[in-house]
């Protein structure tokens, strides 16, 4: 990279703030205030994310007597249901591939009931008035090297012959620039109902609004610190009081669990995103985007991008960042040399686009798993739930995860309970230093894979056999 094109794009982030565009919004609903004191309830949900509170909504739908609080140790959705791309995807396995590899034998029922969630959420998102911007456009995977485009050609033959292509379409170079128009894409596959597009922190507002709504009682500010066992239920001390309860969801995801055998399961990775200013009736035009679908590139280290209501482009991914034993920190979340990367990465993708600023760079952490999707489990005897590892694609898997937590306090064999995918879990990571050596390894073997026609080396197909891997 040239040091004036480096200067240029770099330029672009001069006025960038620090903070998650869906975040910095005028309409950000204000905090219910701490738990002071000692309060009992049915079901207590910890964790103010979409896990915690998809958990709490359908727990009083399924139940409208049943009392239920949340607490959330700062503000609802604050961490990464405020930070992410906002793609509402359908699948519940971190995509139709993953799945198919892990879990082939109930392959078609995972797609079933992923497409069934994602009618939930969009019917639940108009019964209670959330204003999300909630779009189904669809996704498309695009290919921007050769090799990229015969894979895709390949993995669209395999699912049209195993019947799992319902819906999507081969987009050859032509046509998924008539999509979306890059010098840089060579073909794409077209997702055409299996995503949706959505504002992120809104959604999550809009959650809490119908919570309070039906009932459930919110706790901001009020962090978990312990969990133990209080006669025939729970006890949760939090700064200022205590939650007893019948029964305990925890929703932590990327914090540590407070069932301490759930935490080498999860490892938190960082991932950044930019946001332009809007885009001119001209700029727009130049790039086509007509029907605004996300798009997400087909490399190891790939970047994903969608419109904003107000055609802003949302640019981010490619490096996703591990701090050594896994610590989430506040500092991690801002990341200049990460920024100026995917600067440039915007304008080789986009170089009719020239000119455009940012005015939004943020990053957050994600709670990857070794399998890239969610496990479930329980602990206490029962008393407890816990979903974790949603590995970046937890907007819309969330709602589903919540629905195994409940059906597993209630102690209910249904059809989710049953699936091989949550009766088993991941392989945990290593403690340190193993697992940070086995990252970066992982990591420098998925980058070497991108410029070697994705040819993955020796350690990528070991890991491959033993079903690890490292994703964000």
């Amino acid at each position: 990279m040239a040091p004036g094109a480096m200067s240029r794009w770099t330029t672009s982030l001069s006025e960038a703030r620090p903070v998650s565009y869906w975040l910095d919004d005028p309409g950000r609903p204000a905090p219910e205030p701490a738990l002071t004191g000692p309060v009992t309830c049915d079901l207590l949900v910890v964790g103010g994310g979409y896990s915690g509170l998809w958990t709490a909504l359908i727990a009083k739908e399924r139940d409208p007597s049943r009392d239920v609080v949340l607490v959330e140790g700062r503000e609802v959705g604050w961490a990464a249901s405020g930070r992410n791309g906002g793609f509402c995807a359908a699948s519940l396995t971190h995509g139709l591939a993953n799945g198919l590899a892990r879990w082939p034998g109930e392959i078609h029922t995972l797609e079933r009931l992923g497409a069934r969630n994602l009618d939930a959420i969009e019917e639940t998102v108009a019964r209670h008035s959330i204003d999300c911007d909630f779009e189904r456009t669809g996704e498309i995977d695009v290919a921007t090297e050769p090799y990229q485009a015969e894979e895709l050609r390949s993995w669209y033959e395999e699912i049209a012959a195993r019947g799992l292509a319902d819906g999507i379409e081969f987009l050859d170079a032509h046509a998924v620039r008539e999509q979306v128009d890059s010098p840089t894409f060579l073909a794409g596959l077209h997702d055409r109902r299996g995503v949706a597009m959505l504002n992120p922190a809104r959604l999550a507002w809009g959650l809490k609004r119908a919570c309070l709504a039906l009932g459930v009682r919110v706790y901001e500010h009020t962090p978990a610190l312990t969990l133990k066992r209080y006669g025939a239920g729970m006890a949760v001390r939090t700064p200022y009081g205590a939650v007893r309860a019948r029964r305990v969801a925890l929703g932590t995801n990327v914090f540590p669990s407070l069932v301490r055998r759930v935490r080498p399961y999860t490892v938190p990775v960082y991932d950044y995103a930019l946001m332009t200013e809007p885009l001119t009736d001209a700029q727009l035009a130049s790039v086509g985007w007509r029907n605004r679908q996300g798009l997400g590139d087909s490399a190891n280290r790939f970047h994903y991008f969608r419109l904003s209501a107000d055609n802003r482009i949302l640019w981010g991914g490619y490096d996703a960042v591990y701090p050594y034993g896994g610590r989430v920190r506040a500092e991690y979340d801002d990341r200049p040399e990460t920024y100026a990367r995917l600067a440039g990465h915007f304008f080789t993708c986009f170089p009719q686009l020239e000119g455009v600023r940012f005015t939004h760079a943020w990053g957050g952490a994600i709670d990857t798993c070794s399998r890239f999707s969610a496990f479930f489990g329980t602990a206490h005897a029962g008393r407890v739930a816990y979903a974790a590892g949603y590995t970046g694609l937890g907007v819309g898997a969330t709602r589903f995860g919540a629905e195994v937590m409940l059906d597993l306090l209630a102690g209910e064999r249904t059809e989710r309970t049953e699936l091989e995918m949550v009766r088993s879990k991941p392989l945990p990571f290593p403690p340190e230093p193993f697992a940070w050596t086995g990252i970066a390894l992982t990591k420098w073997a998925l980058a070497r894979a991108d410029t070697h026609q994705g040819r993955r080396n020796l350690w990528l197909r070991t890991i491959d056999r033993l079903g690890l891997g490292f994703d964000s």
